[in-house]
Protein backbone atom coordinates (compact mmCIF):
# COMPACT_ATOMS: atom_id res chain seq x y z
CA UNK A 1 0.00 0.00 0.00
CA UNK A 2 2.70 2.78 1.11
CA UNK A 3 4.87 1.81 -2.50
CA UNK A 4 1.45 2.63 -4.49
CA UNK A 5 0.93 5.67 -2.20
CA UNK A 6 4.31 7.18 -2.68
CA UNK A 7 4.32 6.25 -6.88
CA UNK A 8 0.51 8.24 -6.77
CA UNK A 9 2.75 11.17 -4.41
CA UNK A 10 5.30 11.09 -7.13
CA UNK A 11 3.28 10.69 -10.16
CA UNK A 12 0.78 13.62 -9.36
CA UNK A 13 4.02 16.06 -8.10
CA UNK A 14 5.99 15.47 -11.94
CA UNK A 15 2.56 16.08 -13.75
CA UNK A 16 1.64 19.20 -11.71
CA UNK A 17 5.38 20.62 -12.57
CA UNK A 18 5.70 19.60 -16.26
CA UNK A 19 5.14 22.73 -17.68
CA UNK A 20 6.83 25.25 -15.20
CA UNK A 21 9.29 27.01 -17.69
CA UNK A 22 12.98 27.06 -16.28
CA UNK A 23 15.19 29.64 -17.21
CA UNK A 24 17.47 29.95 -20.36
CA UNK A 25 20.43 32.19 -20.30
CA UNK A 26 22.52 33.06 -23.01
CA UNK A 27 25.29 30.45 -21.33
CA UNK A 28 22.15 27.81 -21.69
CA UNK A 29 21.50 28.63 -25.22
CA UNK A 30 24.55 26.91 -26.58
CA UNK A 31 23.88 23.31 -24.67
CA UNK A 32 20.16 24.17 -26.05
CA UNK A 33 21.12 23.78 -29.50
CA UNK A 34 24.17 21.30 -29.25
CA UNK A 35 23.67 18.54 -31.37
CA UNK A 36 22.18 15.70 -29.27
CA UNK A 37 23.71 12.25 -28.74
CA UNK A 38 21.42 11.00 -31.20
CA UNK A 39 18.03 11.26 -33.07
CA UNK A 40 17.02 14.74 -33.33
CA UNK A 41 16.37 17.52 -31.27
CA UNK A 42 13.36 20.12 -32.11
CA UNK A 43 13.48 23.73 -30.10
CA UNK A 44 9.96 25.20 -30.75
CA UNK A 45 9.66 28.94 -30.44
CA UNK A 46 6.82 30.31 -29.03
CA UNK A 47 5.40 33.46 -27.23
CA UNK A 48 2.01 34.63 -25.17
CA UNK A 49 1.55 36.83 -28.59
CA UNK A 50 1.73 33.76 -31.32
CA UNK A 51 -1.69 33.53 -32.49
CA UNK A 52 -0.48 29.91 -34.04
CA UNK A 53 2.08 28.57 -31.63
CA UNK A 54 -0.33 26.59 -29.75
CA UNK A 55 -1.29 24.55 -32.74
CA UNK A 56 2.52 24.21 -33.55
CA UNK A 57 3.50 22.77 -30.74
CA UNK A 58 0.58 20.69 -30.69
CA UNK A 59 1.85 19.24 -34.25
CA UNK A 60 5.19 18.96 -32.46
CA UNK A 61 4.18 16.83 -29.55
CA UNK A 62 2.33 14.65 -31.96
CA UNK A 63 4.95 14.24 -34.44
CA UNK A 64 7.52 13.66 -31.38
CA UNK A 65 4.78 10.70 -29.79
CA UNK A 66 5.26 8.66 -32.93
CA UNK A 67 8.89 9.43 -33.11
CA UNK A 68 10.58 7.65 -30.52
CA UNK A 69 14.25 9.64 -31.19
CA UNK A 70 12.48 12.75 -31.52
CA UNK A 71 13.94 15.31 -28.36
CA UNK A 72 11.18 17.99 -27.81
CA UNK A 73 11.91 21.32 -26.10
CA UNK A 74 9.74 24.19 -25.88
CA UNK A 75 10.79 27.70 -25.69
CA UNK A 76 9.21 30.80 -24.73
CA UNK A 77 10.57 33.74 -25.96
CA UNK A 78 8.73 35.67 -22.96
CA UNK A 79 10.53 37.07 -19.95
CA UNK A 80 10.60 33.68 -17.33
CA UNK A 81 8.79 36.99 -15.08
CA UNK A 82 5.82 35.77 -17.23
CA UNK A 83 6.17 32.27 -15.91
CA UNK A 84 2.64 31.97 -14.57
CA UNK A 85 1.36 32.77 -17.74
CA UNK A 86 3.11 30.42 -19.59
CA UNK A 87 2.44 27.29 -17.73
CA UNK A 88 -1.19 28.41 -17.43
CA UNK A 89 -1.04 28.93 -21.18
CA UNK A 90 0.95 25.22 -21.53
CA UNK A 91 -1.64 23.91 -19.44
CA UNK A 92 -5.00 24.17 -20.98
CA UNK A 93 -3.55 23.51 -24.42
CA UNK A 94 -2.46 20.31 -22.46
CA UNK A 95 1.51 20.80 -23.93
CA UNK A 96 2.75 20.70 -20.41
CA UNK A 97 4.42 17.34 -20.58
CA UNK A 98 7.41 18.77 -22.63
CA UNK A 99 10.47 20.56 -21.47
CA UNK A 100 9.83 24.28 -21.38
CA UNK A 101 11.92 26.88 -21.35
CA UNK A 102 11.83 30.70 -20.71
CA UNK A 103 13.97 33.57 -21.20
CA UNK A 104 16.01 34.77 -18.85
CA UNK A 105 17.71 38.31 -20.08
CA UNK A 106 17.90 41.49 -20.75
CA UNK A 107 18.15 41.66 -24.12
CA UNK A 108 16.19 38.96 -25.78
CA UNK A 109 17.55 39.65 -29.29
CA UNK A 110 20.94 37.96 -28.17
CA UNK A 111 19.17 34.49 -27.08
CA UNK A 112 17.23 34.84 -30.38
CA UNK A 113 20.83 35.23 -32.14
CA UNK A 114 22.77 32.55 -30.08
CA UNK A 115 19.54 30.03 -30.84
CA UNK A 116 19.65 31.06 -34.64
CA UNK A 117 21.60 33.32 -36.23
CA UNK A 118 19.47 33.88 -39.37
CA UNK A 119 16.17 33.91 -37.29
CA UNK A 120 14.33 37.81 -36.75
CA UNK A 121 12.27 37.32 -33.57
CA UNK A 122 9.35 35.71 -35.56
CA UNK A 123 7.42 33.33 -34.23
CA UNK A 124 6.47 30.04 -33.99
CA UNK A 125 9.89 29.46 -35.13
CA UNK A 126 11.38 25.90 -34.46
CA UNK A 127 15.04 24.52 -35.13
CA UNK A 128 15.21 20.83 -36.07
CA UNK A 129 19.08 19.58 -34.77
CA UNK A 130 19.87 16.59 -35.55
CA UNK A 131 22.93 14.41 -33.85
CA UNK A 132 25.07 14.60 -36.93
CA UNK A 133 25.02 18.45 -36.34
CA UNK A 134 23.45 19.86 -39.29
CA UNK A 135 20.41 21.70 -38.49
CA UNK A 136 16.94 23.51 -40.31
CA UNK A 137 14.78 25.78 -39.45
CA UNK A 138 11.35 26.98 -40.45
CA UNK A 139 9.19 29.96 -39.06
CA UNK A 140 5.43 30.06 -39.30
CA UNK A 141 2.88 27.09 -38.42
CA UNK A 142 3.05 23.79 -38.82
CA UNK A 143 1.02 20.73 -40.02
CA UNK A 144 2.66 17.01 -39.96
CA UNK A 145 3.70 16.86 -43.49
CA UNK A 146 6.02 20.05 -42.81
CA UNK A 147 7.32 18.58 -39.58
CA UNK A 148 8.64 15.66 -41.38
CA UNK A 149 10.44 17.68 -43.67
CA UNK A 150 12.13 19.49 -41.56
CA UNK A 151 12.90 16.53 -39.68
CA UNK A 152 14.23 14.61 -42.38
Amino acid sequence: MRYWLAALICLFTTAASAAEPTVLTPADAKALVAPPGKGVRIVALWSLDCAYCEENLAALLAFQRSHADVELVFVATDPIGEKAALEARLKAAKLDAVPSRAYADATPERINFLIDPTWGGETPRTLAIKADGTRKAVSGALDAGRVAKLVD
